[in-house]
């Protein structure tokens, strides 16, 4: 799993958010995600007008990215975890970011992960 694998799969989640598409963007999702799906679309400000990718960065473990999603009264930042599965980058946890960049978690996978100061 290289970063260019990762970005086309972030590009693909949220390209599928933005055509309002949930099910498409769930199959970027772990399994374990993909059943708490509806705490995750809670999150969204749907309909969406702008889904773009701010960062893509490389953990000891898998990548760390951050979205930035606009709709049309609201806007948010997830911070998304990325780990390989089957061969393919998923998103094994959610985080929504506020200004002061501490979030609210959404089932994450690796409670022993290494987290990165805000």
């Amino acid at each position: 799993m290289d970063e260019q694998m990762v970005r086309e799969h972030i590009d693909a989640f949220c390209q599928a958010l933005l055509g309002g598409d949930v099910e498409l963007a769930a199959n970027e999702l772990s399994s374990e995600l993909r059943a708490n799906l509806g705490q995750l679309v809670a999150m969204l400000p749907m309909p969406l007008s702008t889904a773009t990718v701010e960062s893509v960065d490389r953990t000891n473990t898998g990548f760390r990215a951050v979205v930035h999603l606009v709709g049309e009264s609201d806007e948010t930042r997830l911070e998304t975890r990325w780990k390989a599965r089957d061969d393919r980058p998923v998103i094994v946890e959610v985080s929504h970011l506020t200004d002061s960049a501490t979030g609210t978690d959404i089932a994450p996978e690796d409670e022993a992960e290494t987290s990165e100061s805000p």
